[in-house]
């Protein structure tokens, strides 16, 4: 059973996240509550996350939902979720553009709110949160505890996005005198997390985390690469506003590349170890 949870944290690191922190201040600075982000969503035992953004709707990244399939078990929150359906961005190219999904969940998720959606345009030098309950380390070790270890531990940090293309927002892991006080970056096993900052008491979702470039997971100098949401609200749109009927003309619902290191004939084996349980299975 090891074995393939830790097939399945190699393929969620390769690609993004969770929160690495800065080496000179203390991890308790960076450990967070549901409370924070109460949209958060999680797909996996070992990470991988998305955010609520209607009662039946989640938004993540594509690559994040390799193992999400009709039936499967999600949590919101605390709360359990059965998934009726992902969606797929049409023009998904992994490490690219377009890595976005929705997770259509069976029935509304009741007393959770959600996350509201940016649909501006000055999204540079915005200074965001990102939180999520994989690997941790520090700017200086990289990543040091993978997210099957760190046991569902949940950090938030700030950062800065630094740059910003027609699709993708990017942020890079400052050390020093330009660092915020609480800079971190995104490590292994939080892919589709979010890059948020709070309105009204209310999140606001700027970001969706995709991958990173640079040396190796969590060192100072790396760039998160972040999928923009302002770019993807018409599909977004479209896909919740659809009919039945209609919504595969805006999206897939099959994932047709799969994360490095995965085959169709090892999937269902990997699904199967990192499922998350079903309500009636994880009750005292």
């Amino acid at each position: 059973m090891k074995t393939w949870i830790l097939a399945a944290i190699s393929l969620l690191a390769s690609s993004a996240e969770a929160i690495i922190i800065r080496h000179d201040v203390n991890d308790a600075q960076y450990q967070a509550a549901l409370s924070d982000f109460p949209s958060l969503a999680t797909f996996y035992v070992d990470g991988a996350h998305g955010s609520l953004i209607a009662p039946q709707w989640i938004l993540t990244a594509a690559h994040a939902t390799f193992c999400i399939t009709p039936g499967a078990t999600i949590k919101v929150n605390r709360h359990h979720a059965e998934v009726k359906q992902k969606w797929i961005h049409p023009d998904y190219s992994p490490g690219k553009n377009h890595d976005i999904a929705l997770v259509q969940l069976t029935s509304p998720v009741a007393g959770i709110p959600v996350a509201a959606l940016y649909e501006g345009k000055e999204e540079q030098g915005m200074r965001l949160w990102f939180i999520g309950a994989g690997g941790t380390g520090n700017g200086k070790t990289g990543q040091i505890v993978d997210n099957f270890e760190n046991n569902g531990v949940l950090r938030k940090a700030q950062n800065q996005v630094s740059e910003v293309t027609e699709r993708l927002l990017y942020f890079l892991f400052d050390e020093g005198k330009n660092a915020l006080p609480l800079e971190g970056v995104s490590g292994g096993g939080d892919s589709g997390g979010p890059a948020y900052f709070t309105e009204d008491n209310r999140p606001v979702l700027v970001g969706i985390s995709s991958r990173f470039q640079g040396e190796a997971i969590g060192l100072y100098g790396i760039r998160e690469v972040y999928t923009r949401v302002s770019a993807h609200i018409e599909w977004i749109n479209n896909v919740i506003g659809a009919t039945e009927a209609d919504r595969p003309d805006f999206a897939k619902t099959r994932l047709h590349t799969l994360p490095a290191g995965l085959t169709r004939d090892t999937l269902g084996n990997v699904c199967k170890q990192i499922a998350l349980p079903k309500a009636s299975e994880d009750q005292p």
